[in-house]
């Protein structure tokens, strides 16, 4: 441990604490500082002046990143019939009805995103108590309550990223890996800011995005300046 952390201090000196950096400049200095011994994921934080106890002060979303994310998800579909066949077809992992739930009901969960059809909601919805608190629960706002679950399907394998505010008002989301070029990365950064942006409920009053952060995954935060987009 300790080791670690001389790294994240040598780290955090080549980081101004007193300045905000442009997107691009940002961007080029994770990927200078990051010093995981793995293709470390960069990630964005937004701290947003919302209150989330307000229905429509709720941010959440997904978003398919120019680029991909840089890694492979794992994703299951709960449908039946021609929805079930699409699924397979667009290259879904795994493909069920009453079978999927029941899996899961034993204590399954080797995915990362989880897509159902509207009909299948009603059985699905008996995973809440288990796909909820991992976050893994389908939602129409992000895209993974639908009948479509071809574009589902191909949007997640293509980098599609799920954001959600906390109870803080605060945004994490990955917008790719270390080993990204720099050029990617700030791409991706865009799309996400965008819509971010795009996202500010109408009775937000003053500042929207109060800060935002850039990191690696055990590298420092570079605080960026969101208006330079």
């Amino acid at each position: 441990m300790a080791k670690k952390a001389k790294k994240f201090l040598e780290a955090q000196k080549q980081v101004d604490a007193t300045k905000t950096y442009a997107p691009a400049e940002a961007v080029a200095l994770v990927k200078a500082i990051d010093f995981a011994k793995f293709d470390a994921t960069v990630e964005v934080a937004y701290n947003l002046n919302i209150d989330v106890k307000q229905a429509d002060q709720q941010i959440r979303g997904a978003v398919v990143l120019p680029n991909g994310t840089g890694r492979s998800q794992t994703v299951i579909v709960f449908a039946e019939g021609p929805q079930a066949k699409m699924a397979e077809e667009a290259g879904a992992d795994f493909v069920g009805g009453d079978d999927l739930v029941q899996k899961i009901q034993d204590g399954w969960l080797d995915f990362d995103v989880a897509v159902a059809t509207p009909p299948m909601m009603a059985k699905v919805g008996r995973l809440g108590r288990v796909l909820g608190p991992k976050g893994l629960m389908p939602n129409p706002k992000t895209g993974t309550v639908t009948m479509d679950v071809t574009k589902a399907v191909n949007d997640i394998k293509a980098g599609q990223v799920a954001y959600r505010a906390d109870k803080a008002g605060i945004v994490h989301a990955p917008i790719g890996k270390v080993s990204f070029s720099e050029e990617k990365l700030a791409e991706n950064f865009k799309a996400m800011n965008d819509v971010i942006t795009k996202a500010r409920p109408a009775s937000t009053k003053g500042v929207y995005i109060k800060s935002l952060t850039l990191t690696s995954t055990f590298g420092p935060g570079v605080k960026v300046d969101a208006q330079a987009f």
